[in-house]
């Protein structure tokens, strides 16, 4: 009776451990970058979204990276408490699309996007494409953003 009861306690407890085994949150140090130290590509407008914003991104054309190793990353607002972001490669002059809007992020957060030079991870705060709401990890590869982790906020 007493073993039966011990694997159920162990068996409960790993459980648990198991479930939470998921809890970590994506570092920046996760994801490292390396550095880009060459000539800077003219941005090259390629895609219809690209076409759509070209003044935008010529304007960012020529400037160093502050993401990822060789990219800039850029946003600007799209509507009231509404940003989108692009990320173009310092390399090839190549344009990587957030494919989503960020919006109706909490009041406390400074800026809903969060990102560094020497990593590929970028973190969202608020809501994409006007859905959901929470913090969203996304790393750049050479596909664009890959979604590495979700915590959505309770609804309320």
């Amino acid at each position: 009776m007493i073993r039966a009861f011990i694997r159920i306690v162990i068996v409960a407890v790993f459980g648990v451990s198991c479930a939470h085994a998921d809890t970590s949150i994506p570092r920046f140090d996760d994801f490292p970058a390396n550095s880009y130290h060459g000539k800077i590509a003219p941005v090259r407008i390629l895609s219809t979204k690209d076409r759509q914003f070209k003044s935008r991104l010529r304007e960012l054309s020529g400037q160093k990276p502050n993401f990822a190793g060789h990219y800039r990353l850029a946003t600007w607002g799209c509507g009231a408490s509404c940003v989108t972001a692009v990320a173009i490669d310092a390399e090839t002059g190549r344009a990587v699309w957030l494919p989503f809007t960020v919006c109706c992020w909490d009041v406390d957060i400074g800026e809903p996007i969060s990102f560094k030079l020497d990593s590929r991870l970028i973190e969202i705060h608020g809501s994409r494409n006007e859905a959901g709401a929470g913090t969203y990890y996304y790393a750049l590869d050479n596909d664009g953003f890959t979604l590495i982790k979700a915590i959505e906020k309770a609804a309320k």
